[in-house]
């Protein structure tokens, strides 16, 4: 059987559904990032392993994870984009937009969000996570956005490594956006959509 797609509105039960695939990862590589010439000369990237891999799992931060975005912020423009492969759920993705207190989308009706994407460990790399990131620019594109906007960090290089294959540029690098986590980078992703065909 092949894959479906399926798309919804972003309620509590499909945003719950959503979050019973897990999002953790193994972090064994990282993005390391450097000053050219104090930052006048850019920054520059560099693949760096890890001396000790460790797990990382956005939904254990407390107060994070879907269950509680309904919570923080007003979904009713958000969707959701489920994947299943042989009836089992197999990836989904969140895309917020038209949010008024989400400064991801910097109060532009232009802009979606790709909040949220999560492939189940034994389907990474079957084509899952290309399926739902397509079906997530048909999403904005249908609702006259010119962008989608997806941020990740240096400690997600397959993150950055798969938003680059699907067509997007690193619009910006902030090495200072998480003061709890000194050690992460926060690295926006940007992708010009298509006008939608009518």
């Amino acid at each position: 059987m092949g894959l479906e797609i399926r798309q919804e509105a972003a309620t509590p039960g499909a945003l719950d559904e959503h979050a019973s695939v897990s999002i953790a990862y193994v972090v064994d590589r990282v993005l390391q990032v450097t000053l050219v010439d104090g930052g006048l000369g850019g920054m520059a990237l560099a693949e760096v392993p890890v001396a000790d891999p460790y797990v990382k799992d956005y939904d254990a931060i407390k107060g994070e994870g879907p269950a509680r975005w309904a919570k923080r912020f007003d979904v009713s423009n958000w969707g959701v984009i489920s994947a299943f492969r042989d009836g089992a759920r197999a990836g989904g993705a969140v895309i917020a937009f038209r949010t008024e207190d989400l400064h991801m989308l910097d109060g532009r009706d232009d802009v979606a969000a790709l909040w949220d994407i999560r492939v189940a460990a034994g389907q990474r790399g079957s084509g899952v996570g290309s399926a739902l990131f397509r079906a997530a620019e048909d999403w904005a594109g249908t609702r006259d956005c010119g962008w989608l906007k997806i941020e990740t960090q240096n400690v997600n290089v397959a993150a950055c490594r798969f938003y680059q294959k699907m067509g997007c540029g690193l619009g910006g690098i902030d090495r200072f956006a998480y003061p709890d986590l000194p050690a992460e980078v926060q690295l926006l992703w940007w992708k010009a959509l298509q006008a939608p065909r009518r």
